[in-house]
């Protein structure tokens, strides 16, 4: 069942990421941010004088016969993006072996990165997804888009749901947003349907997509030195009576094996990825994501 409330630290976790990000880029995380989500093309701006240094090829010919001057065309970046955040909220995301639940570490993680996207001038919004819609709210900016959104995250009754149904969500995402958008999907992947892989192709065909895979330990090595425990498929409810040295090795490499297939699939569809552990803190992992984005669209 959900906790009545989440352990989150919000000011902690944007101070943080804030402070590093100043440490990695000149201009801190806003400008990381800026530099690797594209605006939505070029806006004209107007005209000036030709020089030598200019490309000919942007000369107005009609303006230039009508003042008796060569001129060229100006353009400026349109920097407004709308993000949309789709975050898992199944049951499955309410484990941790760590300080904070899977789901807790996801909610700073998004409160973050919406702060530093409204900072930037952009839109955002979220929708919190199992088998079902659990809540939304459409892209727009302003501080009260933060404590909005922040409040949806905090409400421990949304996350409800064995699955996390993706097929589901890019066919709500599609009639959700009425036109393009980043899409940011964070969960622990470890609940998605078989029918995954097309999914999200299917997103990429209309949205710019990256992906944040968030684990905590357990869910890639078991415990040593504990001898026998019970767990429990939070699918089902079945419960297994195991004994974790024994099956440890056989667990990793399938664990393993499993996360490689879908890093593979992701970066193959041409998705930025990047997977984060809930016993280490998010911002390096964001920012190199950031920086590699940089250097893609350079």
């Amino acid at each position: 069942m959900p906790k009545k409330f989440f352990k989150v630290e919000l000011v902690p976790a944007l101070r943080r990421l804030e402070i590093l990000s100043k440490g990695l880029t000149s201009s801190g995380l806003i400008g990381a941010y800026r530099s690797v989500f594209k605006g939505k093309g070029l806006e004209f701006t107007g005209y000036r004088g030709y020089t030598m240094a200019d490309d000919a090829s942007l000369i107005d010919w009609k303006a230039s016969s009508r003042t008796n001057e060569i001129l060229i065309k100006e353009y400026a970046e349109e920097r407004e993006v709308d993000v949309f955040f789709l975050i898992d909220c199944s049951e499955r995301m309410l484990f941790g072996s760590t300080d904070k639940l899977k789901a807790e570490y996801v909610i700073e993680l998004t409160a973050s990165l919406t702060h530093a996207i409204l900072e930037a001038g952009d839109s955002v919004g979220l929708s919190l997804y199992s088998d079902k819609v659990k809540s939304d709210i459409l892209p727009s900016r302003g501080k009260t888009q933060f404590y909005t959104i922040s409040k949806m995250l905090l409400n421990p009754e949304y996350y409800q749901g064995n699955n996390f149904d993706l097929k589901g969500a890019v066919k709500f995402i599609f009639n959700y947003l009425k036109k393009s958008a980043v899409i940011i999907i964070i969960s622990d992947f470890l609940s998605w349907k078989d029918d995954w892989q097309e999914s999200l192709k299917l997103l990429t065909t209309k949205f710019d997509v990256i992906c944040i895979m968030v684990r905590d330990p357990r869910d890639r090595t078991l415990p040593v030195d504990v001898g026998e425990v019970v767990v429990q498929d939070p699918s089902t409810g079945k419960t297994l009576l195991i004994e974790p040295e024994l099956i440890r090795h056989a667990y990793e490499s399938e664990v393993k094996e499993k996360e490689d297939k879908i890093k593979k699939v992701i970066l193959k569809a041409n998705i930025d990825f990047v997977d984060i552990s809930t016993e280490k803190s998010f911002v390096k992992p964001i920012i190199n994501l950031f920086l590699k984005r940089a250097l893609k669209w350079k």
